[in-house]
């Protein structure tokens, strides 16, 4: 089926999802935008209006199931300082090389994958798993089993991205992080203030205490993936020794360095590597 006619029946299904219920959250139907589907969402765990954005193969079965990677943004908003993941993936071709959907969220705050412990318009974790995933499982032909769930970031997004599966690890099948803070252990740099709350909320994500928590889940295959970096050399270094430390089978590479930027060559290896042991439908 060419892309036309599917995008044409994946708005309507969109509509008639969007028209169905008058709870929250209202989710439009999804708006064709140089190429990537764009719904706009208003819910009470984010401030506003925020997008869900979708880039489909340009021909695909409406009756197979696709992989769905979910390019986790680092910056709030529509604000691309650091690039643009989705549009990185576009000019690669990889939702055609690859066969896959690739989904891309947008937040009204600094994106950390936590939920605020007291402003409930700061609730990213929950805005994740309770809104964004399901509309694209109940509007696309997406595979729904975890191994079918995969998370792709960098920096913040490399620390959402492996936060949600050591929280969920029945939920997603394979996170990718790309030169992230994840051993940071106190609140205190990079904005993480401002979402996390305090202490104690920043510690139920913090990563070094979730490897240990999950270490059992994860020594069968390898589920983390951990590659160059630009400026957390180091951190990484040490998450890949905490790793081995804990017997967590797990995908690293020791560079090369590169900028700290969606676009500086790191995206196409990232995406081949969550992809590389899944089989899908």
């Amino acid at each position: 089926m060419n892309a036309r006619s599917a995008i044409l029946i994946l708005l309507a299904a969109s509509l008639a999802v969007s028209l169905a219920s008058a709870e929250e959250p209202i989710i439009s139907p999804a708006i064709p935008m140089d190429g990537i589907l764009v719904h706009e969402v208003q819910c009470p765990f984010q401030q506003g209006t925020t997008q869900i954005k979708v880039l489909l193969p340009n021909t695909f079965e409406l009756d197979r199931k696709y992989p769905t990677i979910y390019v986790l943004p680092v910056e709030a908003k529509n604000e691309t300082r650091y690039g643009d993941g989705l549009a990185e993936i576009k000019k690669l071709k990889l939702h055609n090389k690859r066969q896959a959907i690739f989904v891309a969220p947008t937040f009204s705050h600094l994106p950390w994958y936590a939920d605020h412990p007291t402003d409930s318009t700061i609730r990213q974790e929950e805005y994740f798993l309770k809104v964004v995933v399901p509309l694209i499982e109940r509007s696309y032909p997406v595979d729904p089993r975890p191994e079918g769930r995969l998370l792709l970031g960098f920096s913040k997004s490399g620390w959402g991205a492996w936060s949600l599966l050591l929280r969920h690890p029945e939920l997603f099948g394979r996170a990718a992080a790309w030169d992230a803070p994840l051993m940071t252990d106190r609140l205190g740099k990079y904005g993480m203030t401002a979402i996390f709350g305090d202490q104690v909320s920043f510690e139920n994500y913090r990563i070094i205490d979730l490897l240990r928590a999950t270490a059992p889940q994860l020594r069968e295959r390898k589920r983390l993936i951990l590659t160059g970096y630009g400026g957390f050399h180091r951190e990484h270094e040490q998450a890949h020794k905490l790793l081995d430390e804990l017997s967590i089978m797990h995908e690293y590479r020791d560079g090369p360095e590169r900028k700290h930027d969606w676009h500086s060559g790191w995206v196409a290896e990232a995406v081949d590597l969550l992809l590389a042991e899944t089989n899908h439908p």
